[in-house]
């Protein structure tokens, strides 16, 4: 059960904009926004830095967003598991290659470049910060220092995220619950911190 009830989006009118905004890409407005939207000036800034670190052109929105599932997976935060592999399987990610994104060092499905930056996700996301200038240095085979900025900015906004939701014991929605239950669940997955 979630620590602190989001606020009902038809009370936030003024919102509504980013509201839709969010809704086209992700299918849903999460229950995190409606939580933060507590905090006067806190969504709006929120949803400005997300579109900066996640819809620049920079990396691939595909990777940025198996990126943000395997920083969401070296932090432990299952609602951000299921939300950043559920937004990946929109944008074209096959299901196949997010149940096997546990295994990324070895599966078939990641190419050499997607192991380097899945690498430092995860490693970036742990607690203690576990990225070593080995990680970086295996980078720099397939991305720029500005990619990896970018990569390494994915992995911090998402940082923000899984702690907020891991704390709040955010509700999970449902389409992103069915993911996990359904392409994620065999990793583990359970969403049982973020039921109602």
């Amino acid at each position: 059960m979630a620590h602190i009830d989001p606020l009902a989006r038809e009370d936030l009118a003024e919102l509504e904009p980013g509201f839709e905004l969010v809704e086209q890409i992700m299918g849903f407005v999460p229950n995190s926004m409606l939580t933060m939207a507590r905090v006067p000036g806190l969504l709006p800034a929120f949803q400005g830095l997300g579109a900066v670190v996640l819809a620049n052109p920079i990396i691939a929105r595909d990777l940025a967003q198996m990126v943000a599932m395997m920083s969401s997976v070296g932090s432990g935060c299952r609602y951000c598991q299921a939300h950043t592999g559920h937004t990946a399987e929109r944008m074209g990610v096959s299901p196949e290659k997010l149940e096997a994104i546990w295994t990324f060092e070895t599966s078939e499905h990641f190419s050499e470049a997607e192991r380097a930056a899945l690498r430092i996700a995860f490693h970036s996301s742990q607690q203690p910060n576990a990225a070593t200038p080995t990680d970086f240095d295996a980078a720099r085979e397939y991305y720029s220092d500005d990619e990896i900025a970018a990569i390494v900015a994915v992995c911090s906004f998402f940082g923000y995220l899984n702690r907020w939701n891991d704390t709040m014991a955010t509700t999970l929605e449902d389409s992103p619950r069915h993911f996990g239950e359904t392409v994620i669940a065999s990793n583990g997955w359970s969403g049982d911190r973020h039921s109602d």
